[in-house]
């Protein structure tokens, strides 16, 4: 090979090299979404908080379908949680985000689009991420404090968005699967059971809009189970501010 073409082929070598190294970087967080490895490397991340509290969450919302009998359950039981809406549905629904907010419920911001941020570079997810908080904020009337990406999974630019927006990425230590085809409430109640402890922050969903149709009423008839569970246990359930992580 002359030298010309040695040095074409390694600088193209090189250049892959790099090319993969950036993925990396920016895909290396995703490996939080795997929930052994945030819960004893990444506590907060994980939304481990007080030992006597539970953090209640919500994401997916606000869904005109699904989130007022959330709602109407939370208040009869006089229990606060922690809303992660998407931008997109805020859209849809302002009046719905206002109306969550003034019941007393926290509101955080799930991104835009229900996207992956590791499939997205990281302008396009400040863009989307910003858009969302702006619409939370001025549907809700406060602004987020806290962010969790869709699916679960981080990205660097998620990472860089976030601090650039003031956000305080959460992800989860239980959650009830009602994403899972033929979940029940009895599932749900099952699979957040199975690791919730003191400190815990649980992840259910308020909307069925990227889930199988019932995910959200699989994980609202396993709700007052899960109240009853953590009164048993002695653990209050609030928000993630009260959860001592804001």
């Amino acid at each position: 090979m002359h030298n010309g073409h040695r040095r074409i082929a390694r600088g193209t070598a090189l250049a892959g090299l790099a090319a993969a190294g950036l993925a990396v970087a920016h895909a290396g967080p995703g490996l939080t979404a795997i929930g052994p490895v945030r819960r004893r490397a990444f506590p907060r991340l994980a939304g481990l908080g007080r030992p006597d509290h539970v953090a209640l969450t919500f994401d997916d919302g606000p869904d005109p379908a699904c989130t007022p009998a959330f709602l109407d359950l939370l208040a009869a039981r006089r229990v606060h949680a922690t809303f992660f809406l998407l931008g997109s549905m805020v859209a849809r629904s302002p009046q719905l985000a206002a109306e969550i907010a003034a019941a007393g419920h926290e509101i955080a911001v799930h991104g835009w689009d229900h996207r992956y941020t590791i499939l997205r570079g990281p302008g396009a997810v400040f863009s989307d991420l910003s858009r969302a908080s702006d619409a939370v904020a001025g549907a809700a009337g406060t602004s987020p404090r806290f962010f969790r990406p869709p699916y679960g999974v981080l990205s660097s630019g998620a990472l860089v968005a976030a601090r650039r927006l003031g956000l305080t990425p959460v992800l989860w230590s239980s959650w009830g699967k009602e994403w899972a085809p033929g979940a029940t409430p009895d599932s749900v109640f099952a699979a957040v059971v199975a690791d919730l402890t003191g400190g815990a922050t649980i992840l259910l969903h308020d909307s069925d809009c990227t889930s199988p149709a019932g995910a959200a009423a699989a994980a609202l008839g396993a709700l007052p189970w899960l109240l009853d569970e953590c009164s048993a246990r002695g653990l209050a359930v609030g928000t993630l501010a009260d959860h001592g992580l804001g």
